[in-house]
């Protein structure tokens, strides 16, 4: 993992708590990190987190230049060797299965070509809804790998398969992505 460059969006959901301590095990590892939240993603945890975590900014909009001027969406999707979206909501899933661009993750996913990684994080009855397997069913045949949620105790206080994946599964999971 020494020097490689990983980009991770975050979107909104309560899991995003164990996307700092994948953040954090990915630098500890050697990985340089840069972090990419939606505006839901920062009603569950702060920038400045991930900001401590990764000695970097926190990239949040697509119109607010911090490093790349011709765009982050540009600029972060060229350097990236893998993009991991952890959680991966459902509303996520369906942008990203439809093609829609409408905030700097979402453009993120049309621009990079390095890998893309999504944890899925969601109620039970969420996962299970058609819709969202057939948009994870369309993400799978369009070359994006997922790391599958687990099932147990969910936030909204029901047992089911939703949880977002085990940070240290993520983790093997992008290891064996990289090589």
């Amino acid at each position: 993992m020494q020097g490689r460059e990983i980009l991770i969006g975050v979107s909104g959901g309560i899991a995003a708590y164990k996307t700092a301590d994948l953040t954090s095990k990915l630098v500890q590892k050697g990985a340089a990190v840069s972090v990419v939240m939606t505006q839901a993603a920062q009603k569950f945890i702060g920038p400045t987190t991930f900001e401590a975590l990764t000695g970097r900014p926190v990239y949040q909009g697509s119109f607010t230049p911090q490093e790349h001027f011709q765009g982050e969406h540009i600029g972060l999707a060229r350097r990236a060797e893998l993009f991991v979206i952890a959680p991966a909501t459902a509303n996520v899933i369906a942008q990203i299965a439809h093609g829609f661009a409408d905030d700097l993750l979402s453009t993120l996913t049309l621009t990079c070509t390095a890998p893309i990684l999504l944890a899925p994080a969601m109620n039970a009855d969420m996962w299970a809804k058609p819709s969202v397997q057939r948009n994870l069913t369309q993400i799978r045949e369009d070359g994006i790998q997922i790391v599958e949620p687990g099932e147990g105790w969910l936030s909204c206080g029901i047992v089911g398969k939703g949880r977002m994946a085990e940070p240290a599964d993520i983790l093997k999971q992008i290891e064996e992505i990289l090589g």
